[in-house]
């Protein structure tokens, strides 16, 4: 099965409800008391589906949206340069939009990475690309280097948390997935469907 049938799945998606990303500097601050996952300042948006001259103008609108917010004092997050942005597209040829902003204030990049994956998610929803959305991601590390994200699935409306092991193998620690998972069942919206906590392996932001 795919990335996106995984996502999808045969059940009637859930109305998306962007404002759920706000929950997550809360969440945060939830994540590091509990289990010492602090914010990267790293976060990605992922979509599917959108070629050629299309994918041009919409990698000029993201920039120029970031870029805006940037300037508008947003808190620092690229300057008069704009917010470090980045697009690639993966083995399954799904596109993956990378933002960036200093981890020097951990709590305060957080909040503006959040208002820049809130608003390219808006812009593309606003654009007609909301049926392409897939997911966004949020990257946590903890003092020993282990990396954490947490996964909101547009479709479903809901968060998960994927933790991949070092090392490369394509291994998952379970254990730090169900403590993440119950350490904010309070301050997020978490998926209950554990078949729906599908791994984003080499995910940007992750």
């Amino acid at each position: 099965m795919g990335l996106l049938d995984s996502i999808l799945g045969r059940s009637k998606p859930v109305r998306p409800d962007l404002d759920q990303l706000f929950a997550v500097p809360s969440a945060a601050l939830t994540l590091q008391a509990g289990a010492g996952f602090t914010p990267t300042g790293l976060g990605s948006v992922c979509f599917a589906g959108v070629e050629g001259g299309t994918f041009a103008r919409l990698q000029q609108d993201v920039r120029e949206l970031l870029d805006a917010d940037a300037d508008g004092g947003a808190g620092g997050g690229g300057g008069a340069g704009g917010i470090p942005v980045e697009f690639s597209r993966d083995a399954y040829g799904y596109t993956w939009l990378l933002a960036r902003h200093s981890a020097d204030d951990p709590a305060a990049a957080l909040v503006d990475l959040v208002n820049d994956l809130h608003a390219v998610n808006t812009l593309l929803q606003d654009a007609g690309f909301g049926p392409h959305l897939l997911c966004s991601l949020i990257g946590f590390r903890d003092g020993e280097g282990r990396s954490l994200a947490l996964v909101y699935l547009y479709k479903r409306g809901t968060f998960y948390p994927f933790a991949p092991l070092p090392g490369g193998e394509e291994k998952r620690d379970s254990q730090v997935e169900l403590q993440v998972n119950a350490l904010l069942g309070d301050d997020l919206r978490v998926e209950k469907d554990l078949a729906r906590w599908f791994p984003v392996w080499g995910a940007p932001g992750l």
